[in-house]
């Protein structure tokens, strides 16, 4: 077996890739997922539930906490695919390659603005993303030959998702695609910039106790399923995840499950994990509890900044 300052030089590689740059406890248990099954852990380790515990009682009630309620935060998908997409492997090859073109031109718009409407009530007005913009996200790749697919119209409408105030209702460019009935759709907004964190992260390097989460990857309709991608190095078991609730925040503790015989390559790999929580997310905030920050959601080009 590998010793253990062998393991944190690994573990500093995976941070480096991944990184740039008082509440009351509703739920104490801790619930620990590895590899999307679900494990009760009723002890997890010293450092990890005392770092979540720090993290919780920083946001709980803070300042930082009050910025992040008001702001516009997706938690889901921010492109959403045409119906029963792809209807074959070149098609999906083309999407995932970026590789779309455009047949005719980008329409220009007026309109400044545009507003998130949650189904809670209350609304957000935020800069509009223009279509060559939003173009840009979902294309690029190179449209020498195929496969591609083929844009034939785009016009300004609207979309649901998940955000971490619940579902809104927000602008979205509409790509009209081929042979396909219903069109591609990518949300029209940027997030709002994230508060500056109150608390400072958990150090320098992770360790076999604590680690750094890669990105959310979703919340499900119920709130109460949440599926993270977590890394690890490829000298160890894969990653776990325990989760610590408290009224104002969901706090999640990345760590890494045991060794494999044999020498490590230092290779990073991820895995998305799934836990599920005492209750639904609701407003909660979503938080890392090495980074002291909240799970960054990063897809299709879209991510919040730090202040």
């Amino acid at each position: 077996m590998r010793t253990r300052a062998a393991r944190t030089v690994d573990l500093l590689v995976v941070f480096a890739l991944f990184t740039a740059g008082t509440g009351a406890v509703t739920a104490c248990g801790s619930e620990k997922a590895r590899g999307g099954t679900q494990v009760r852990d009723a002890d997890p380790a010293p450092e990890s539930k005392a770092r979540a515990r720090q993290v919780a009682d920083a946001w709980d009630g803070s300042k930082a906490a009050e910025a992040w309620a008001k702001g516009y935060y997706p938690m889901s998908e921010v492109v959403q695919l045409p119906e029963n997409a792809f209807r074959n492997g070149d098609d999906k090859l083309a999407y995932a390659a970026r590789n779309l073109v455009l047949r005719g031109e980008l329409p220009a718009t007026s309109q400044k603005d545009g507003q998130v409407k949650w189904e809670s009530g209350g609304s957000l007005t935020l800069p509009l993303m223009g279509a060559r913009e939003a173009f840009a996200t979902v294309a690029g790749g190179s449209t020498d030959g195929p496969p591609h697919l083929t844009v034939t119209g785009v016009k300004l409408g609207e979309m649901s998702l998940a955000t971490s105030r619940g579902p809104a209702t927000v602008p979205a460019w509409s790509f009209t695609l081929e042979g396909y009935d219903t069109p591609l759709k990518r949300v029209a907004l940027s997030p709002s910039k994230l508060p500056k964190a109150p608390i400072k992260p958990a150090g320098e390097v992770p360790t076999d106790e604590l680690a750094p989460l890669g990105r959310m990857i979703g919340v499900a309709g119920d709130g109460r399923t949440v599926t993270v991608m977590a890394t690890h190095g490829a000298c160890d078991d894969g990653p776990a995840v325990d989760v610590l609730e408290t009224s104002g925040s969901v706090v999640l503790s990345a760590s890494v499950v045991g060794t494999k015989d044999g020498p490590c390559t230092s290779q990073l790999l991820a895995k998305e994990v799934t836990v599920k929580l005492d209750r639904p997310v609701g407003d909660r905030l979503l938080l890392d509890a090495f980074t002291g920050r909240p799970v960054p959601y990063e897809k299709n080009g879209l991510s919040a900044g730090q202040s």
